[in-house]
């Protein structure tokens, strides 16, 4: 079982930065391919970014690109999302995924566990 907590959301203007979180209580965290996700009220659950077990490879959602950084430290089970230049249609609440994988994976459906999101804020 993994456990995935987000921190970092809050409220910023537009044009600001934030930095999120993605703790996981997990022994094995190398192991895992993780992703952010965002959800806009009214509106399904999009693609941000993806990571693979080993830092590499990451993928952006075109609308993101060149604005936010996936990064992660597996020394301290803890995966980061840094955006920048932040746009009020990004506000939506965020939430990281975790699945046993060595590759990066796009997909909601191909993520098992699921952190209880962060909101982020933008205004204009």
């Amino acid at each position: 079982q993994v456990q995935l907590v987000e921190s970092g959301g809050g409220l910023v203007q537009a044009g600001g930065s934030l930095r999120l979180s993605c703790a996981a209580s997990v022994r094995t965290f190398s192991r895992y391919a993780m992703g952010w996700f965002r959800q806009a009220p009214g509106k399904g659950r999009e693609f941000v970014a993806a990571i693979n077990w080993s830092g590499g490879n990451p993928f952006y959602a075109d609308s993101v690109k060149g604005r936010f950084t996936i990064s992660r430290d597996n020394a301290k089970n803890t995966m980061y999302l840094q955006m920048n230049s932040l746009k009020p249609e990004d506000t939506a609440v965020y939430y990281c995924a975790a699945e046993e994988s060595e590759r990066t994976l796009l997909s909601a459906g191909r993520y098992d566990y699921w952190g209880q999101g962060t909101q982020v804020t933008v205004s204009s």
